[in-house]
């Protein structure tokens, strides 16, 4: 079994999601705070240790026009040190709308915005793995 570890980098968080490629159901993990781009790798490859993950899905917020901005280039920043920290292989995924997916699968599942606050970044990571499941049908 391969799991995936994805990833939703904010300015402030980075929400977290695993899955495992047979199963193709992402699920939340955690929502790490930021702490700078080296301690937030370091923590980051630490919890793909500890799940046995086998790569990495980081979100990339492009711009509507489809250009990298600021916080695309953060996501790309994160994702290549997390590669070389953690030598695994790092995939790209359009997030675009991942947030608002995730705003409405909460609200669907009864979470008020204030309790969503904890958990929108992790959902939209899930979110953010369940579309590269998609476009991404026999990967594994």
């Amino acid at each position: 079994m391969n799991l995936l570890l994805a990833l939703d980098v904010g300015t402030k968080t980075i929400g977290i999601a695993i899955g495992a490629t047979d199963a193709r159901l992402p699920r939340a993990h955690s929502t790490l705070s930021r702490k700078g781009v080296r301690k937030d790798v370091a923590r980051l490859a630490n919890i793909a240790r500890e799940v046995k993950a086998t790569g990495v899905v980081v979100g990339m917020p492009y711009t509507l026009d489809g250009e990298e901005g600021r916080s695309a280039r953060l996501a790309r920043q994160i994702g290549v040190a997390m590669g070389e920290a953690s030598g695994l292989p790092i995939f790209y995924q359009d997030e675009r709308y991942s947030t608002l997916e995730a705003e409405d699968r909460l609200r669907a599942r009864g979470f008020s915005a204030r309790q969503q606050r904890a958990i929108i970044d992790q959902e939209a990571a899930a979110v953010i793995l369940g579309d590269w499941f998609a476009q991404n049908p026999l990967a594994g």
